[in-house]
């Protein structure tokens, strides 16, 4: 079977930028690629902790044989050149916070998956506030977006993007070289919610499921033990978006 990136596309450009400079600057150790689909639709779920991470998830899934389409900063789109690239690969924009409430992610959403293409959504919504990086409170959009499209999640972890740039920061650390190690887990079983009314306290049920899948995929990259408790900014008095003092 063709890989989807062997056909010209919008993201052959995005590539030749990218792909030389994340290649000098990482190198990525994928566990369990396997578990990653080479065809059909899903969302993609990882990490959030550093402003890279849409790239260094974009290269991950670009050596994986897909083209990864994003819930992006509606913001981003429209800086000249780079907003008609992200157009053109079919990015999905989003309002600050990223909210996938507008009628126009989601009926984007709807049209990569009837394409059998995947969405990348960080279940997080932005950058995490957990002080040591650990995935903090989860929003719903993910598991709203692979509900209302009956297709599955995949999960991921990742560790390593915040010593090529740290949260917040604009500098990228190219020397030495790093070392970025992904972990993919299983689809997501939401069997349980499938049918059932897509209210509130099912969404937040879903994705309290996701969150615990990715944490627990981090704790393998880490070899340590998440708090039992996940990080909830309101609780800290923390905006959920825009840049805050640890």
């Amino acid at each position: 079977m063709r890989s989807e990136k062997s056909r010209p596309s919008a993201f052959w450009i995005l590539a030749g930028l990218i792909l030389p400079v994340m290649n000098l600057a990482a190198r990525y150790e994928i566990i369990d690629a396997h578990k990653f689909p080479r065809s059909g639709a899903f969302v993609f779920s990882p990490n959030h902790y550093s402003e890279i991470d849409p790239v260094v998830m974009g290269v991950v899934a670009w050596k994986l044989g897909r083209l990864p389409r994003f819930l992006a900063k509606a913001s981003v789109f429209e800086i000249p050149i780079i907003g008609a690239v992200l157009r053109k690969s079919g990015q999905i924009p989003v309002q600050r916070g990223g909210s996938v409430r507008g009628s126009e992610p989601v009926k984007a959403a709807q049209r990569l998956a009837e394409k059998g293409q995947i969405v990348v959504v960080y279940p997080e919504g932005s950058l995490t506030r957990d002080p040591d990086l650990w995935p903090m409170r989860g929003k719903t959009g993910a598991v709203r977006i692979a509900l209302e499209q009956g297709i599955p999640i995949v999960p991921a972890a990742h560790w390593g993007s915040q010593h090529l740039m740290e949260r917040y920061s604009k500098k990228i650390s190219l020397f030495p070289r790093k070392t970025i190690t992904v972990k993919i887990g299983d689809p997501i079983d939401l069997a349980q919610f499938r049918g059932r009314s897509l209210d509130t306290a099912t969404l937040n049920e879903a994705t309290a499921v996701v969150m615990l899948a990715i944490t627990a995929l981090l704790e393998d990259l880490r070899g340590e033990k998440a708090p039992a408790k996940r990080w909830n900014p309101a609780e800290h008095n923390q905006r959920e978006t825009g840049r805050f003092e640890a």
